[in-house]
């Protein structure tokens, strides 16, 4: 029988399986109820930093071990969000760490860049790392040794999670990119990059254990993953972290198979340091340590923020309990100086310890969790320092690169200097309620440039859809009207009486906020979004819907004949407008492509729900919160492909005002003609892991050409089709194994090349404790998304 026909039976058979609601996966709760102890905690050799290994180590001996349990536990009393004491008798001004992953949060005068999930949308590898360049140079400015990003996890299992768009991708292979392209450039500006929050970190619900009505400490929600999804999905990602040499991994507040993450020995001495050879340190999210010395064993190394209150400043698990531990033997005071020599290391290997910029004096002022006085040997500079350079060119530009255009009939876009303009929805003007969105995500009037919480930035100034509009407006000679109450507009006997004349385009504009701390109710954009669009719809017949989410949205109106074009503008950042406008009128050429899919219905995504419910709300069983990842690795694309769902628009879709093709797909072994093996050559670990798992074993390449009548950028995408293996859970049906961002002008051509690692083609083995080529055809599918394939060639490595 040949492969195709197999894949063909399987699918059928996956088909019938699902129609008659058939269990195919097999999982027994009963395997997750405790994590493998993992002791003791591998010490660091500084692998790829040996000059400043060496550096740490000759520190780390001149410290008194107060001095040492210092340097290992944060404190309040100090300007940043997350403080490092000085030591004064060693000449060390102490560690500032600050927020977050779109901006230098806890500052004036700074940029606010675009989400990441914008950055993946723009699956542009050149942009992502200037926006880390750029982003890594403005935390050094401000006196910053430590910027609290970028983000893995969550990865985005669910569509409904909170903080999904501080990270890429629900796609491990794209998120591992981003994370990979992001830490080098954030650490070449030369600030520690830390990877959050690790690891299965996927809904904000019971993220922290709770007090019930009768006063038991409920646990956190506990995130129980089996072995090979782990490595396949939330591992992946970190994995090219590491790789890429990232000072820090900050572990996560949720449980981990009933362990919670900040104390889980197998995943923080056996995944992170043992498997991955992490050579830096481990620091705690803000509030995620419940022991003491038996989290230092398990393989934290920093302890943030230190007080075990977040506004405390003496009472912490570690500090002056950590000498104890050593003194009583406890805790051994070798694995103190290896906790402390991996937090030293990075610290000399970006030569923080030579005229480091001073922490902005202003960043104390805005300090909300800073207990004063302050410490006063911090190094504190002049307030206000403008860092934000040139970079607001950068920002506009992957805004407009990361702005995907899912519909556009009849070439609605690019405007074309339109006689009148209507733009309707209360996310097209000003914010009323000011340019800082830590958490006050209930204000009606305004665009949303970015979410809440410690991933939100402090804007010094945004560009509204509105301004942007009128101003280019101005130059056409165009007539814009504007209405931005929603309540108004979705009345359509009341909404366009002030209306006139009548618009030749209507510009709906929609948000959909989201924020740490609370994952989303509903799929829908915001404020009545759906009878905003309808009322719009039904009094004009070329209506553009343009939305502002972090993550996907249903569009229940999309198919309305009257809704002309649809744009995805996710969080711009401060260049709203100006991104927006220069995709509205072709400015720029869309080029972005979705990160995630966007299903038809909400039920859709029921597969991956955030766990939650009354009787959970109500429980008194401390261990209540189980969140099974029974799904495995079938979540977004993944899911709708195996069970053949169709969806709305699909992963990695996105048009353009051109058009392109894709021929000649080859497929080449280039692994200088040796034998691929099942298994990995041994080799000793570096960070990233075994590395052989990076060896490129084969090539693939494809030509694309634009056959459209303007020049535009595209990206071709490869896809593998993995074997499926006997015994084990379904394999994907496709994989994202390549993607590149090419430009070309009308009838150019280029051939583009996609590396495949030996870690591309593997599978994890959970038996063998390895990843494992398996035997049997691979399937290449390069095309455009991950529903558009144009070609297909195939390659057997064994």
């Amino acid at each position: 029988m040949s492969s195709t026909w197999k894949n063909l039976v399987f699918v059928s058979l996956l088909v019938i399986l699902n129609a008659v609601g058939a269990q195919i996966f097999s999982w027994d709760h009963s395997l997750f109820t405790g994590s493998p102890p993992v002791y003791p905690s591998p010490a660091t050799a500084g692998i790829g930093w040996e000059n400043a290994f060496a550096q740490a180590d000759a520190f780390v001996a001149n410290l008194t071990m107060e001095e040492k349990v210092t340097l290992l536990t944060g404190t309040t009393r100090g300007p940043c969000i997350g403080n490092i004491a000085p030591i004064a008798r060693v000449g060390f001004d102490g560690l500032c760490l600050q927020d977050g992953p779109a901006s230098i949060r806890q500052a004036t005068y700074a940029s606010l860049f675009p989400a990441g999930l914008t950055a993946a949308a723009s699956w542009d590898k050149g942009l992502i790392y200037s926006r880390g360049l750029y982003m890594g140079a403005e935390f050094k400015a401000k006196g910053a040794h430590i910027a609290l990003g970028p983000v893995a996890g969550p990865l985005g299992r669910s569509g409904y999670g909170g903080r999904g768009w501080e990270g890429f991708s629900p796609d491990p292979y794209l998120t591992g990119i981003a994370m990979e392209h992001t830490i080098s450039a954030m650490q070449k500006s030369g600030v520690q990059a830390t990877a959050k929050h690790f690891i299965g970190n996927e809904q904000e619900t019971q993220r922290n254990p709770s007090t019930s009505q009768n006063n038991t400490t409920i646990e956190a929600v506990s995130s129980n993953i089996d072995d090979r999804t782990m490595h396949e999905l939330y591992l992946w990602p970190f994995a090219n972290a590491v790789r890429a040499g990232v000072a820090s991994v900050m572990c996560s507040y949720n449980r981990v198979n009933s362990s919670y993450s900040c104390q889980n020995s197998k995943v923080l001495n056996g995944l992170l340091k043992e498997e991955l050879g992490f050579q830096g340190y481990v620091m705690s999210d803000w509030g995620a340590v419940h022991a003491g010395f038996a989290s230092a064993e398990a393989g934290l190394d920093m302890n943030m923020p230190g007080p075990i209150e977040f506004f405390g400043t003496e009472l912490s698990f570690w500090g002056s309990n950590l000498t104890t531990s050593v003194n009583n033997g406890s805790l051994s005071e070798m694995r103190i100086d290896d906790m402390a020599r991996r937090i030293m290391t990075p610290y000399f290997q970006l030569r923080q310890d030579i005229d480091y910029p001073p922490i902005d004096m202003e960043s104390g002022n805005l300090n909300f969790l800073g207990v004063q006085p302050y410490l006063l040997p911090f190094k504190l500079g002049t307030a206000n320092v403008d860092v934000r350079q040139g970079h607001a060119h950068l920002i506009r530009e992957l805004a407009a690169a990361g702005t995907v255009l899912l519909k556009n009939t009849n070439n609605a876009l690019p405007l074309r200097a339109p006689k009148t303009i209507g733009v309707f929805g209360n996310d097209a003007g000003n914010p009323t309620n000011g340019l800082y969105t830590l958490s006050s995500g209930d204000y009606e009037y305004g665009t949303l440039a970015i979410g809440g919480g410690s991933g939100t930035g402090r804007l010094s100034y945004v560009v509204t859809p509105l301004d942007a509009l009128k101003f280019r407006a101005s130059r056409d000679g165009s007539l814009v009207q504007f209405l931005l109450n929603n309540t108004l507009i979705s009345d359509p006997a009341l909404a366009f009486q002030s209306i006139a004349p009548s618009p030749d385009v209507c510009l709906v504009l929609l948000k959909t906020w989201a924020t740490e701390g609370a994952d989303r109710t509903t799929l829908l954009a915001d404020w009545n979004s759906t009878a905003v669009v309808e009322s719009v719809a039904s009094y004009c017949n070329n209506t553009v819907v343009i939305t502002h989410s972090g993550g996907p949205n249903t569009m229940p109106w999309a198919e309305h004949p009257n809704v002309t074009a649809i744009v995805a503008a996710h969080f711009p950042g401060q260049e709203s407008g100006n991104s927006l406008v220069d995709i509205l009128y072709g400015d720029v050429n869309p080029s972005g492509k979705l990160p995630y899919t966007i299903a038809n219905e909400e039920s859709d995504y029921a597969f991956a729900d955030i766990t939650n419910s009354t009787e959970l709300q109500e429980t008194e069983d401390p261990n209540a919160w189980q969140s099974d990842f029974k799904e495995g690795l079938l979540i977004d694309y993944r899911h709708f492909d195996y069970y053949n769902r169709s969806v709305l628009y699909e992963f990695g879709f996105g048009l353009s005002y051109t058009r392109f093709s894709m021929s000649n797909l080859i497929i080449s072994n280039v692994y200088s003609n040796r034998n691929i093996t099942a298994r990995p050559p041994r080799s000793a670990i570096t960070p990233g892991g075994n590395p052989t798992l990076y060896d490129v074993l084969y090539r693939a390449t494809a030509v694309v050409t634009n056959t459209g009548s303007v020049a535009g950028a595209t990206v071709p995408q490869l896809y593998l089709s993995l074997p499926q293996i006997p015994g084990e859970d379904p394999t994907p049906l496709k994989v994202l194994r390549g993607f590149e961002k090419v430009s070309l002008q009308p009838g150019q051509s280029t051939k583009v090349s996609f590396d495949l690692m030996r870690r591309d083609i593997s599978y994890w083995d959970a038996s063998q404790q390895e990843w494992i080529i398996a035997s049997g055809v691979i399937e290449a599918q390069a095309g455009f998304s991950s529903r558009d394939i144009r070609l297909v060639e195939s390659f057997s490595p064994l």
